[in-house]
């Protein structure tokens, strides 16, 4: 652990010593499509990797080739892997964190990272409300109300968010998935201002589809994601809802990735297992060209 800590402080120290993220590789691109929404495919590293197995995943995204020029990607890596993928990872690669604190500036919060920590580390995005988090792990879990102010810090703090909404499996076989994803919604509908969503995605996310290999088909993850672009629009705005991108969480991954970006309302992957592999190359290269 010294060990990565320390390797991690030489990183940061070079990324601060450099002007703009010239250090970093430069990344490609491919022309494709414009459509009315860029295609977001974000990845969760999740509390996954010895620091030698993130360099490697680095290097291994550095080199996986061109991005289509209708999509952008994003990382979200562990707080402590941070610093080396902002000195090493290609730039047209963005990188962001898995969570934030609702502290708006330092203070006693042992054990917490603020918003404006990550911006002035250079990250760029951060999940919140993720299930993992709203469930709890051993500890309790973050309420509806406290994902909303979490995700009204962040925003002010000038951090994009992915905000992670979806139901259990008991939950979806009852009929009540957009009743569970409206009460997740309305706080944050509640503190947050319309210009506010330009830099928020919604990431759905059925729970029961996170890490146990189940899907969602096509068909079901289009008719919610049409039903969360609904409330919306009802609950904020037309525009709103759409300009905002709806990312499908749920065991998405490169054999499965071309037909769910294929839906009309599904803007875009939040990737877990699929994201610590080369196949995650494969998602990026599912969006429609």
């Amino acid at each position: 652990m010294a060990a990565a800590v320390g390797a991690s402080l030489v990183y940061f120290t070079l990324n601060r010593s450099s002007s703009s993220s010239s250090a970093r590789p430069k990344g490609s691109s491919v022309p494709a499509p414009e459509g009315e929404r860029k295609y977001l495919i974000g990845g969760n590293w999740k509390s996954n990797g010895t620091l030698a197995e993130q360099e490697e995943r680095v290097k291994t995204f550095n080199e996986a080739g061109p991005i289509p020029s209708n999509c952008e990607v994003a990382i979200c890596a562990p707080y402590i892997h941070l610093p080396m993928l902002l000195a090493t990872l290609r730039e047209d690669i963005a990188v962001g964190a898995q969570n934030c604190g609702n502290n708006e500036k330092d203070g006693a919060y042992t054990g917490e990272v603020g918003a404006h920590m990550l911006t002035d580390l250079g990250c760029t995005w951060v999940i919140i409300g993720h299930s993992e988090r709203r469930e709890g792990f051993g500890m309790a879990g973050e309420t509806e109300e406290l994902c909303a102010e979490k995700l009204k810090v962040a925003l002010g703090k000038g951090l994009k968010v992915m905000f992670a909404i979806g139901e259990k499996k008991e939950e979806r076989e009852s009929g009540v998935t957009m009743e569970v994803c409206a009460k997740q919604l309305d706080p944050a509908i509640k503190l947050l201002e319309e210009k506010d969503w330009e830099n928020v995605a919604i990431a759905y996310e059925p729970v029961w589809a996170i890490g146990t290999g189940l899907t969602a088909t096509p068909e079901m993850a289009q008719e919610t994601h049409a039903q969360i672009r609904s409330y919306m629009s009802d609950k904020v705005s037309p525009e709103v809802a759409s300009k905002i991108r709806i990312q499908y969480g749920g065991s998405m991954k490169g054999a499965n990735a071309k037909e769910l970006l294929a839906q009309p309302d599904i803007d875009g992957g939040l990737i877990g297992g699929a994201s610590l592999k080369a196949d995650f190359f494969n998602v990026v290269n599912g969006v429609p060209m």
